[in-house]
């Protein structure tokens, strides 16, 4: 969508917006590709003992059309919920394409989720048809009684007791499909996210948001795509960063996309797959640039050039910076964005010179601004809160079932971020920090509210405050504060297995690392956590930790 320009000013002035009224990702990422290109590479995918799979757009095509006509024979109607509970393999770019064909909402979610954390989701997006593995099943097997909207289950490895066989289920499809018209602006995803309190919230975006993703993933990739592009991430496709700053746009424009998502990352295994795969294009989180940099602290034995690495989730110094011109070959590009929100500042490499703990300036198309609590726009150099004018193409409809909160994010014409930003005199916006408790852990944004509520579940705990702790490698880490009911007694034992407790009922992310014991918390008046005082008692404690 960008057009070709000299520097930033000029990508401004020639950029303008071209949504259409009728728009379908399913059919632009897969069968427009596949009626012109249909032997073209679109996805290869990686497992886990080094054998690639490779899949045309015909052969996506094929295969999302047989889903799409099973669904539709299995009774799932337009606007209905597909959840899909799968990692970085085929199936879950295919039923992503089938879902949005036959004009259902899709559901991703984490596999790195626990029982609890999958309840949530599929009981809030009431969703009807579930696609996942056999670990997926193990899950929820005990509890479906408690998701009466769930009426099938696919796995994608085998029947089971309570699923069906995925790809037995669709071997006898029709393998031609009609996509369904929808407009641009009918709902086409819920991507849950976490807040300070309570559970996540669902995140429901349009078919426009893949048309409002584009010209973030262009100009954060150095107006992307060129030839021999191919992309990768070690993101999971269940998030914003791994959905839709990498796999649906790729597709869009017809650039192959690595599959492949370790179970436990490393440095080195990232440098082994960009040089095996020939990538030429990838998002990496921070976290995962720090451990790819520690990876070639000794000595690299890698030799690789890559065009374009994309980075976002917190800030770059310029260490990693210039760790990247020199190893990647590259020069970082920053982006930033949310879930409700996403890729609205970006660096351009190509267009203008990066600035290391700045992030960005405006995509083109987004008006993206620093507010004062009145809403009023902020003067150069004053801090107040980065927003979002209201309308804009990738910003979300709504959270589902919660128009209250969906009222909240806004304040006059402008979508408030939560973050708090630094407009410069040139247009630049520098981030500060949050103005809330969401804890920024490897790319994650995770709420402290969910955490805490899965923590005095535990029978030992009566209270908890879950706070970020700063950490060099992933910004922050989960900590939490723990006062125990009567009859237990602190220990490592016990910390282990309140930790254990959060990991495998929510997820692996967002278990606390540090369970510190206490004998009380501050309160409020109304009893609830002041989680500032809190904050403040673990950056002492990492600080005095690294003096």
């Amino acid at each position: 969508m960008l057009p070709d320009a000299t520097d930033y000013e000029d990508l401004c002035r020639q950029f303008s917006w071209a949504i259409p009224k009728f728009y379908n990702i399913g059919d632009d990422i897969c069968d427009k590709w596949a009626a012109s290109r249909p032997e073209d590479l679109a996805l290869s995918f990686v497992d886990d003992e080094g054998a690639v799979s490779d899949f045309s757009f015909g052969e996506l095509r094929a295969e999302s059309n047989r889903l799409a006509n099973h669904l539709v024979a299995d009774g799932v109607k337009r606007g209905e919920r597909v959840a899909i509970l799968l990692g970085q393999v085929p199936e879950t770019a295919l039923s992503h394409i089938a879902v949005y064909k036959i004009g259902a909402i899709a559901v991703p979610m984490s596999a790195q989720f626990g029982v609890e954390a999958l309840l949530h989701r599929l009981s809030d997006s009431s969703a009807s048809i579930l696609i996942t593995d056999r670990e997926g099943v193990g899950k929820i097997a005990s509890s479906r009684a408690e998701l009466p909207d769930l009426r099938s289950i696919l796995a994608i490895d085998g029947v089971t007791v309570y699923a069906g066989d995925f790809h037995r289920a669709i071997a006898n499809c029709s393998a031609d499909f009609t996509t369904v018209l929808t407009r641009a602006d009918d709902p086409a995803m819920i991507i849950y996210t976490s807040g300070t309190s309570g559970w996540p919230k669902g995140a429901l975006h349009a078919h426009r948001t893949l048309l409002g993703h584009l010209p973030g993933i262009e100009m954060s990739h150095d107006l992307f795509p060129r030839p021999d592009d191919k992309i990768w991430t070690p993101a999971d496709w269940a998030w914003a960063g791994g959905l839709l700053d990498v796999l649906l746009p790729a597709l869009h424009h017809g650039v192959p996309v690595v599959a492949r998502r370790f179970a436990k990352f490393s440095g080195e295994a990232a440098f082994d797959l960009i040089c095996d795969q020939g990538i030429r294009n990838a998002f990496l989180p921070p976290t995962a640039l720090k451990m790819m940099r520690a990876a070639t602290d000794s000595g690299s034995r890698w030799n690789i050039q890559m065009r374009t690495v994309a980075s976002g989730g917190e800030s770059l110094g310029a260490e990693l910076i210039d760790w990247g011109r020199t190893v990647l070959g590259v020069t970082i590009n920053e982006f930033y964005g949310q879930t409700e929100c996403n890729m609205v500042i970006s660096s351009c490499a190509v267009l203008m010179a990066p600035r290391p703990g700045i992030m960005g300036r405006p995509v083109p198309g987004h008006d993206v601004t620093v507010i004062d609590e009145g809403g009023r726009k902020c003067v150069a150099g004053e801090q107040g809160v980065i927003a979002v004018r209201r309308g804009d193409p990738v910003s979300f409809l709504g959270y589902w079932n919660n128009d209250r909160a969906s009222r909240e994010k806004y304040r006059g014409d402008w979508l408030i971020t939560g973050d708090i930003g630094v407009l410069e005199n040139d247009g630049w916006i520098r981030f500060v920090g949050r103005d809330d408790d969401v804890i920024i852990s490897s790319g994650h944004r995770i709420g402290p509210g969910e955490i805490e509520d899965c923590l005095i579940g535990h029978e030992a705990v009566q209270m908890a405050a879950v706070v970020g702790k700063p950490d060099p490698t992933r910004t922050e880490i989960v900590k939490a504060y723990v006062m125990l009911n009567e009859g237990y007694v602190p220990g490592e034992h016990l910390a282990a297995e309140i930790a254990m407790h959060v990991k495998t009922r929510l997820a692996a992310h967002e278990y606390p690392r540090e369970v510190a014991f206490v004998a009380t918390l501050p309160l409020t008046a109304t009893g609830k956590v002041i989680r500032r005082e809190m904050r403040d008692r673990a950056r002492l404690e990492a600080e005095s930790e690294s003096a």
